[in-house]
C-alpha cells in the first residue's frame, strides 16, 4: 500500500495447562512460555509497532507475593525491548538462584513473568496518541484476585459517548472518554457484580476466605461478557485475564476482527493471525480454529476451555482488508486469495493496454503487492495460453512468426524500489513535495521510451497523494508511452470505524473524484441534499448511509477516470489510466470475508452507518475531525 495508513492491532495469549515444573523438565528451562510469546508477537509485528505490552498472571501465588506482572513500551523496536527486559529477569534469577532456577516454587516466588497466563498486544495508535498510558494491556486492580482485570484488544467502538454515559449512570467516574477506558470499566463493573452475586449467595454459610475460593471456582465469564458487551457497537477482539487465572477472548457478533486459537494438552494459544500460531508451535493449519462471531473462548483457572456464545451473532462480515493487505500473506488461504485478486484484474488491464502485451512492462509497488502481482501474471500467462490454443489447435488465422508467438512471455521488471534510508525532514510544502518524490527509486533503461506501456500494481489506492507527489512523477521520468496504475482493492469510498485509521472521508481520492464529477456535471446541489438527509438520520438515529446516493450518480469507471485526472502531475507527459478491483471480483476472491463497508458503504452495525453520515457532515461543514 503506497499510501500509508495505520494497520490493525494484534493480540497474543498463551495459557500453560501444566505446572511450570513440567516445562522445566521437558524443555530444560522455565522460559518456554516467554519464548512462545516472543514468537507470537514478532510474527505479528505487521499489526502494530507504535507500542507493545505484555502481562502475566501467576495462578495460586501465595498472599503477600506479586502475581501480576506487566510491561509496556513505545520505544524503538518495542517487542525486542520488552522481551530483553523480561529475559534479564530470568538471567538474574538464574544467577542468584543457581539450581533453584529450575525449581517451580522458587521461580514463581522470586522471578516476574513466570506465571501460567500471558497476554500480549501490538498497537497502532488510531487516535494519534502514542504514550505508554495508551498501550494495552490495561490493568484494573483490586485486593481481591477475582476482581483484578487485565484487558487488551484489537477493537474500535463507534458509540463511545453512549458507553461513557452508561458508566456514569452506573455511578462510575471514568477518567477518559475513549473506547479503551469504557470497555475496560464496563467489563470490570460486571465482573464486580458477578463477584458480589456469588458472595451474597454464600455469605451466610461460609467464611470470607472460603467464599473467595468459591468465587474463583464459580465465576461465570460468559455472563459477565453477556452483560458488559450488549451495548457495544464496533469491531472487536478482546482478550482478558482475571487475577485468579480465568481468561477469555471475545469476538464481535459480525466477526469483523480476526481471532484464532490452538489447544493441546500443554497449552492454549490465541492470536490475531494463523501464521503466528503455526510458526510458534509448528502445527498443521487445520489444527488452528477460528473463534466464532459473537462467541468467547473461555479458559478456566483449572485449564479447561470452551467456546460460548455471549451475544447473538449477526451476518459474518469479517474484514476483507485483512485479506488484501493487513494480515501476513504466509497464511495459505490469504496467499491464494491475493493471487486471485491479481488474476481477476487481467481483463481490465488487457483492455487498458489494448491487448498490446509485446509493448508492455509489468511491475508492482510496494512489496506487499507481490502476491497479487504473481496472480496477475499467471492470469496473463493463461490469456496467452488460450490465444496459442486458438491458433495451434483451433486453427484460428494468425499474422506473424509462429515461433515468436509460441515463445513470447510478458515482460516483468522490478521498476520501483523504496529507499528505506531516505527520510523527509523538510517542513515547508514546496520543498517537501520535492523530497517525497525521491523516497522511491527506479530502475532505468528497461522501459523503451515512447514505446512501452508501464503497468504497476498496488495493494490499494487510498488518498492518492503518494501517487501524485512521488510515484507518478518518478515513473514519468522513464518516459513510457502510457502508465497504468492498478489497485488490487476496490475504490475506498467510506471511513472505517472498526479499527483502521481511515476516518476522514475528504481524504479519500475516490470521494474527491466523486465530488468533482458532481461539480463538473452541474449536480453540486446534491451535496446539500444529502447533507440534510445525513443530519436528519443522525438526529433521528436512522441506520441509513445516505452518502451512497452521491456515488450512485456515477459508474466506478467514471470515478476511476476522474481519479486519474486528479493524481496526474501537471508535468506528466505519459498517458495515465487508473484501474481498481471491482467489488464482485473482491467477493469472488475472498469468498468467506464479506466485510466491504469501506468500498460499498454497507456497514454491518448501526454505528457504522452513523459514522458515514457524520463524516460527510463534517466534510460539508469544513471540520477536519474524526467522525467517531
Amino acid at each position: 500500500m503506497s499510501d500509508s495508513i495505520k494497520h490493525e492491532c494484534g493480540i497474543a495469549m498463551v495459557r500453560l495447562r501444566k505446572p511450570l515444573s513440567y516445562y522445566i523438565e521437558k524443555y530444560g528451562s522455565p522460559t518456554y512460555a516467554m519464548n512462545k510469546m516472543y514468537i507470537l508477537m514478532e510474527k505479528q509485528r505487521n499489526r502494530g509497532q507504535d507500542g507493545v505490552g505484555i502481562a502475566n498472571i501467576k495462578i495460586n501465588q501465595k498472599p503477600g507475593l506479586r502475581y501480576i506482572s506487566r510491561y509496556r513500551s513505545i520505544e524503538h523496536e518495542p517487542i525486542k525491548g520488552i522481551f530483553e527486559k523480561i529475559g534479564r529477569k530470568y538471567r538474574k534469577a538464574k544467577k542468584e538462584g543457581g539450581d533453584l532456577y529450575f525449581d517451580e516454587t522458587w521461580m514463581k516466588e522470586n522471578c516476574a513473568f513466570t506465571g501460567e497466563v500471558w497476554l500480549g498486544h501490538l498497537r497502532y495508535g488510531t487516535h494519534g496518541k502514542n504514550s505508554v498510558e495508551n498501550c494495552h494491556p490495561f490493568l484494573r486492580q483490586n485486593n481481591w484476585r477475582s476482581r483484578n482485570l487485565v484487558v487488551a484488544g484489537n477493537f474500535n467502538m463507534t458509540n463511545v459517548d453512549e458507553l461513557f454515559d452508561i458508566l456514569v449512570k452506573l455511578g462510575q467516574h471514568p477518567k477518559e472518554k475513549v473506547d479503551t477506558v469504557t470497555v475496560m470499566e464496563k467489563i470490570g463493573h460486571f465482573l464486580d457484580e458477578e463477584n458480589n452475586e456469588i458472595f451474597r449467595r454464600y455469605k451466610e454459610e461460609y467464611t470470607n476466605k472460603e467464599i473467595t475460593e468459591l468465587i474463583e471456582s464459580e465465576l461465570d465469564l460468559v455472563k459477565v461478557l453477556r452483560r458488559a458487551c450488549k451495548d457495544f457497537d464496533g469491531g472487536y477482539v478482546m482478550g482478558g485475564m482475571v487475577g485468579h487465572g480465568d481468561a477469555f477472548v471475545a469476538r464481535d457478533p459480525s466477526g469483523i476482527r480476526p481471532a484464532y486459537y490452538y489447544a493441546d494438552d500443554e497449552v492454549i494459544v490465541v492470536a490475531s493471525e494463523k501464521p503466528a500460531i503455526k510458526t510458534a508451535f509448528d502445527i498443521d493449519y487445520k489444527e488452528i480454529k477460528e473463534i466464532e462471531p459473537g462467541h468467547a473462548l473461555i479458559i478456566k483457572k483449572n485449564g479447561d476451555y470452551s467456546q460460548h456464545q455471549f451475544i447473538k451473532p449477526l451476518e459474518k462480515t469479517s474484514c476483507s482488508f485483512e485479506r488484501i493487505y493487513f494480515s501476513r500473506g504466509t497464511d495459505p488461504d490469504i496467499y491464494q486469495e491475493r493471487k486471485e485478486l491479481g488474476r481477476l484484474l487481467v481483463p481490465q488491464i488487457l483492455q487498458s493496454i489494448n491487448y498490446d502485451l509485446k509493448n508492455t512492462v509489468f511491475s508492482y509497488i510496494p512489496n506487499t503487492a507481490e502476491t497479487a502481482f504473481l496472480g496477475m501474471m499467471q492470469g496473463m500467462e493463461d490469456y496467452l495460453t488460450a490465444k496459442q490454443k486458438e491458433v495451434f489447435i483451433d486453427g484460428k488465422p494468425f499474422v506473424g512468426e509462429r515461433e515468436d508467438f509460441l515463445s513470447f512471455r510478458p515482460r516483468v521488471e522490478k521498476i520501483v524500489i523504496k529507499d528505506a534510508k531516505l527520510r523527509t525532514f523538510i517542513t515547508d510544502d514546496s520543498h517537501r513535495d520535492e523530497m517525497v518524490a525521491h523516497v522511491y527509486d527506479t530502475t532505468y533503461e528497461v522501459v523503451r521510451k515512447g514505446i512501452d506501456t508501464l503497468v504497476v500494481l498496488d495493494d490499494s489506492i487510498v488518498r492518492g497523494t503518494t501517487l501524485e507527489k512521488s510515484i507518478l512523477t518518478m515513473l514519468n521520468r522513464l518516459e513510457p508511452k502510457k502508465i497504468v496504475i492498478v489497485s488490487s482493492a476496490p475504490q475506498i469510498r467510506f471511513p472505517d470505524c472498526y479499527g483502521i485509521d481511515m476516518s476522514k472521508i475528504s481524504e479519500f481520492v475516490a470521494f474527491r473524484a466523486m465530488v468533482k464529477l458532481l461539480k463538473d456535471r452541474g449536480l453540486e446541489y446534491k451535496l446539500e441534499e444529502v447533507r440534510d438527509k445525513c443530519l436528519y438520520a443522525l438526529s433521528n438515529k436512522e441506520a441509513v448511509n445516505h452518502v451512497n446516493e452521491l456515488y450512485e450518480q456515477f459508474t466506478p469507471e467514471e470515478i476511476s477516470e476522474k481519479i486519474a485526472e486528479i493524481v496526474k502531475p501537471e508535468a506528466m507527459t505519459a498517458d495515465l489510466d487508473v484501474i481498481y478491483q471491482t467489488v464482485p471480483n473482491l467477493h469472488k476472491a475472498c469468498k468467506n470475508h464479506k466485510g466491504d463497508w469501506y468500498f460499498t458503504g454497507n456497514f454491518p452495525t448501526k454505528g457504522g452507518m452513523r459514522v458515514a453520515n457524520q463524516a460527510f457532515v463534517n466534510y460539508m461543514e469544513g471540520k477536519l475531525v474524526r467522525a467517531y
